[in-house]
């Protein structure tokens, strides 16, 4: 819901969704001319799709079935469609799909993230390691105006403005809930202006939730909304009125996306699943994850450049999983992914690759599967009742990241873990380089911003692309 601003009447404003993080700022940060050339990289648009909690590497995409069982757990590998790389066999659709996918088995923080999950988020959003502040506050630690910004921000701000629709988007939430709200997916230092624009599902009908979830007061439609020309004078004036108060004018900036997405005809079409076949539908799940996947092919579609899907917790899994309902299996770690997670995940990822493929549309949009930490390879959390819980705690030494299309050459997997899937045997990577491979895929190279004071600073000045995936 909008706070509405003061001295305006709340029945001439929008409700909507799709407030961007309500804190005062410094003054926008200005982009300067990129310092090179930018290369040509094959991507037109992005779809990160973030696994909220830390899923299981060792689960998943990089299975031991020669470790003892103390650390590989009962899931066996299956063969994919490419010879020698095995999954899950919790992941049979996926498998099917492993051409099309590059698996960094070896990405790590090199001791620089803190185990927690905010760290985690911002590590891997930002591809900028965590400060000293997310050591000292943990978990409390909030989005600030000068964090470095997310990567969506970053491509966003490089991209020729979309003529109706916003440069990123993310759905089908915001995580996590106020006031643990996760650092690194905001434009921070590169200014609101470039925050992702976030709509939002209703669990119960998640097909009507994504349409979006904007609505008008008092049951104005569109069109009348549009000749209400004086709404467009009040906000006009509200702003005049807050020339010296940032967080008011980052309100302000929202409301008028709302307000264009809401009089734009192209708009209503890219947000109607209706117009999806069945089959699908059906295809795709569904389900909120599953959907929301839909809806970033129908975003990328209509070319928007940065797609952020946050998986969606199912809160019914608290007790169950000793989580928040999402990939943070603290407990019961094998009956959450084989009964939910891993059969919805696979569904829809897999449903998105191939509906990518099928459109002609996989060369030009890279898709990433990540998450902000991987599971430790010993079973046995002391939180959830060690062993005998069967649970996987944190683990930051090493993950997996996923990668298709986008220039990216699939069917391959880069670097390894040791026996045991606790620590890279080759080729460490870490999120930095993960982030500078996404931005070598979209052709953007280093280049300087300003900050509030006016300074300049290198925005890329860390980790280098894994020139090896690229076709």
């Amino acid at each position: 819901m909008f706070v509405t601003p003061p001295r305006l009447h709340r029945r001439d404003f929008l409700t909507a969704s799709t407030m961007g993080l309500l804190t005062a700022s410094g003054s926008v940060a200005s982009l300067a001319a990129p310092n090179e050339p930018q290369s040509k990289g094959q991507a037109k648009s992005t779809i990160l799709f973030f696994l909220c909690g830390g899923a299981s590497h060792i689960d998943t995409w990089d299975m031991k079935p020669d470790a003892p069982l103390a650390y590989r757990g009962p899931f066996q590998p299956i063969a994919t469609s490419v010879s020698g790389i095995q999954l899950c066999e919790h992941l049979p659709m996926t498998a099917k799909q492993v051409e099309h996918i590059a698996i960094v088995r070896s990405v790590t923080d090199f001791g620089r993230a803190t185990g927690d999950h905010h760290a985690g988020y911002y590590y891997h959003l930002t591809g900028r390691a965590p400060d000293i502040t997310f050591r000292t506050q943990g978990n409390d630690r909030r989005p600030q105006p000068d964090d470095w910004p997310f990567l969506g921000s970053v491509i966003g701000s490089q991209q020729p403005p979309h003529p109706s629709l916003p440069q990123i988007i993310s759905l089908p939430h915001m995580p996590s809930k106020a006031p643990y709200t996760r650092p690194g997916q905001f434009a921070g230092r590169l200014g609101f202006q470039h925050d992702p624009f976030y709509l939002r599902n209703d669990p119960d009908d998640p097909l009507r939730f994504l349409a979006p979830s904007l609505s008008i007061a008092d049951g104005m439609t569109a069109s009348r909304l549009k000749e209400r020309q004086s709404l467009l004078s009040q906000l006009e004036s509200a702003m005049h009125r807050a020339d010296n108060d940032p967080g008011y004018l980052r309100l302000d900036y929202q409301q008028r996306k709302a307000f264009e997405l809401l009089t734009a005809g192209t708009t209503a079409r890219a947000f109607r699943l209706e117009d999806e076949s069945d089959k699908t539908r059906e295809r795709y799940g569904e389900t909120i994850n599953g959907l929301s996947l839909l809806m970033a092919r129908r975003l990328v579609e209509a070319g928007v450049p940065f797609v952020t899907v946050f998986w969606k917790e199912d809160e019914s899994l608290k007790a169950k999983c000793k989580s928040a309902g999402g990939w943070d299996t603290h407990g019961n770690n094998f009956n959450c992914l084989q009964h939910n997670l891993l059969p919805e995940f696979d569904r829809a990822y897999s449903a998105l690759i191939e509906d990518l493929s099928d459109r002609g549309m996989l060369d030009e949009t890279l898709v990433m599967v990540t998450s902000e930490m991987g599971r430790r390879p010993k079973i046995g959390d002391p939180r959830s009742g060690g062993i005998a819980g069967a649970g996987r705690d944190h683990w930051t030494k090493s993950m997996s990241v996923l990668l298709a299309g986008g220039g990216i050459r699939g069917g391959q997997v880069y670097g390894s873990t040791d026996k045991f899937g606790e620590e890279p045997k080759d080729k460490p990577v870490g999120p930095e380089d993960i982030a500078q491979t996404v931005y070598a895929a979209r052709g953007i190279k280093p280049f300087q911003i300003r900050d509030s004071q006016g300074r300049p600073f290198d925005l890329l000045d860390e980790g280098h692309p894994l020139d090896q995936l690229f076709s």
